[in-house]
């Protein structure tokens, strides 16, 4: 027998034994030639397959005169619809109302200054201050105003060395690795040359504000800008401006100035001039940013004539309550609430004293000492002193609400940089109205009296309001965030403020 039949012999052996293959039971018999378990499928002998038109057909029946037709119309129909959408795209730009062109804005502008004059009492030095950027940065703020805190002895001119930090506060470095932090964070650092910052006259004497502490102001004011120093700021500006050579010291802080790069700052502060007085100033110095005490007067009048004044130079005035001389809100009010309203409303730059943010409060002569962490509450179980932790609680409260003020300033063009009109006033409130191009508009009432107080709002020539308007912030437990509020019929309890808003209506 051959190897072939031998393995054929074999697969039939397999065949058999293999039970997968072995016939399967039933009633019938398996037809014959068929297998057991298969089916039989029929393929049709001629099948039809579709493979298109050629490439001669098609340009056949494209030739068609239907066709022609039909390619001729939607050719037509396509540019008809795209000419008519380019025209109504321009008659819409054309008609819509043009966008109020932005004005030149500086970084002094755009948020508030927070001042720190005493390092030691506020974090334990510069070293203090860098650790605490964090916690600044939150406030949302603009700019620092450090110092001063170079070498001088009381009224010694011959001692001054406004290039040398005092020990106690720390040193170059330090100062650096707090420019490097708040720069990360996009906060701008200012430093306080303010000569004879110890004594009673800022400039020592006027004739040696004329003469050789105007050189030294001048040279510290290139070494610290040339170190990464944002801007220079001095008391006293009224005197030093009288300076024969305060062109030398404006020159060097203002001097190199690009488009492209971020601009020195030169901040002065003034006291018990009028407001007119601080319009000459700024018009007449150059002055970049001039912190005023015109808020210290009570008289709702003459603050009102005051922004009324200034207004249109709110991009070179700074407002502050107690800042001016370097003091807490509180030490002029207990209105904590109603005067960080009205600072971040009104036209220009906020500036604040650390500690404003919580409502802090000197006890004495001395610089307060800065409390942190608010935001621990007390351990569960802990025996908790009720008086000290209602204190907790209403520093949070107050620092919540400044912060919700500053953010909102932050991101409405009307608060920013918005035009302001007068509305009403008297001796003990005021409403204005802040409002730009087609951004939402801000009505700002505060009543700082006594007694409550009914705001009879006037709008100048020009100017419309509607019949109602949204509470957006208040003190007042009459008036609802997210209500609305008859502007007709707006009396404020004493001690109150308000921030409404109504919508652009073109």
């Amino acid at each position: 027998m051959s190897k072939d039949t031998e393995i054929d012999m074999k697969e039939v052996e397999l065949n058999e034994l293999d039970p997968e293959k072995q016939p399967m039971t039933g009633d019938g018999q398996a037809a014959a030639g068929e297998k057991n378990g298969s089916v039989k499928l029929k393929v049709p002998e001629d099948e039809v397959t579709f493979t298109g038109l050629s490439k001669d057909e098609l340009m056949r029946v494209a030739g068609t005169p239907g066709w022609v037709r039909t390619r001729w119309v939607l050719l037509v129909l396509f540019w008809l619809g795209w000419v008519g959408m380019l025209a109504g795209a321009i008659v819409i730009i054309v008609q819509a109302p043009r966008c109020k062109p932005i004005p030149e804005m500086n970084w002094w502008n755009n948020g508030p200054l927070y001042q720190i004059s005493d390092v030691e009492a506020f974090s334990e030095g510069l070293a203090g201050i860098e650790a605490k950027l964090d916690e600044i940065n939150q406030l949302k703020v603009k700019g620092l105003v450090l110092g001063p805190f170079h070498t001088v002895q009381e009224n010694q001119p011959d001692t001054l060395n406004l290039e040398e930090i005092e020990p106690q506060h720390g040193g170059e470095a330090d100062l650096k690795a707090v420019l490097e932090k708040a720069h990360k964070k996009g906060i701008s650092v200012v430093l306080d040359l303010t000569p004879n910052y110890k004594g009673a006259a800022s400039w020592f004497s006027t004739t040696n504000a004329e003469t050789e502490v105007i050189e030294k102001v001048k040279a510290a004011a290139e070494y610290w800008l040339g170190l990464g120093v944002d801007g220079i700021k001095m008391s006293d500006l009224a005197v030093a401006t009288k300076s024969a050579d305060w062109n030398m010291l404006q020159a060097a802080i203002q001097g190199n100035r690009t488009d492209d790069t971020k601009k020195k700052a030169l901040m002065g502060v003034v006291k018990d001039l009028t407001a007119a007085e601080v319009s000459v100033l700024v018009n007449t110095t150059g002055v970049d940013l001039v912190l005023t005490d015109l808020l210290s007067k009570n008289g709702g009048k003459e603050r009102i004539q005051a922004m009324d004044t200034l207004n249109s130079q709110q991009r070179s005035v700074g407002w502050g309550l107690g800042a001016a001389q370097k003091d807490q809100i509180s030490k002029a009010t207990g209105l904590i609430h109603l005067y960080q309203l009205l600072l971040f409303t009104m036209p220009g730059t906020p500036v604040f004293t650390y500690g404003d943010e919580i409502g802090l409060s000197a006890a004495g002569a001395e610089s307060p000492k800065m409390v942190w962490g608010l935001e621990k509450k007390p351990a569960e179980g802990a025996a908790v002193n009720e008086t000290a932790e209602a204190e907790r609680e209403k520093r949070l409260a107050i620092k919540k609400w400044f912060k919700s003020l500053s953010e909102l300033r932050g991101k409405e063009r009307s608060l920013l940089h918005g035009d302001y009109y007068s509305l009403y006033s008297s001796n003990s409130s005021i409403a204005f109205l802040r409002l730009w191009d087609q951004s939402e508009r801000y009505i700002t009432g505060a009543n700082w009296g006594a007694t409550p107080e009914k705001l009879t709002l006037t709008p100048q020539e020009g100017v419309e309001l509607p019949e109602t308007a949204e509470v957006k912030m208040s003190t007042d437990e009459n008036f609802k965030a997210d209500s609305s509020v008859s502007l007709n019929d707006i009396t404020l309890q004493p001690g109150q403020a308000i921030l409404l808003k109504f919508p652009y209506s073109g």
